[in-house]
């Protein structure tokens, strides 16, 4: 009697299992992720500025790129004010400034010289990294220095946003 009724227990599992298998099992998202580090939401939110700011250079010379790279000036400095004042309500204050230097050096570091290069020269301008391409403007890169102040303290960062999302 025990046996048979085991079995039937067995036999009534298999579609409980094949249940839970099709229907899946998805842990808690929140408790999942690891926590974010001070200033990851404004790196984000700088990336999908200077992905869009790309656009504005499309189409200018590459002798005209002191143009160029003022109007991505105009179409970041009112996004990355924006960034700033969006987070306070969370308290989080944000100090977002161009970093020239950051930028000489991504420049130097990762614009190919010398013959056999895809493309042309790169200039840093401002923070803003700008390449030439079929004698085009193409914007490459911005870098930053960020001043996050929140619940944990306050993080100093350097970053690079690259234009192409990368």
């Amino acid at each position: 009697m025990v046996l048979a009724a085991a079995a039937v227990l067995a036999l009534a599992l298999v579609p409980l299992g094949f249940a839970y298998l099709q229907l899946g099992y998805h842990g808690d998202v929140a408790a999942s992720t690891e926590p974010e580090t001070p200033g990851s939401e404004t790196v984000r939110l700088l990336e999908r500025a200077v992905y869009d700011a790309g656009g504005e250079v499309t189409g200018h010379p590459w002798a005209g790129r002191d143009g160029a790279v003022r109007l991505v000036n105009a179409s970041l400095t009112d996004r990355e004010r924006n960034i700033e004042t969006a987070q306070v309500e969370r308290g989080v204050a944000v100090r977002i400034e161009r970093n020239g230097s950051a930028a000489s050096a991504w420049a130097a570091a990762n614009c190919p010289a010398g013959p056999g290069r895809l493309f042309g020269d790169c200039e840093a301008i401002g923070g803003i990294v700008v390449q030439e391409r079929a004698d085009e403007t193409h914007l490459l890169a911005v870098a930053y220095d960020l001043r996050v102040v929140d619940d944990r303290g306050e993080t100093a960062l350097t970053v690079v946003v690259r234009a192409d999302g990368g």
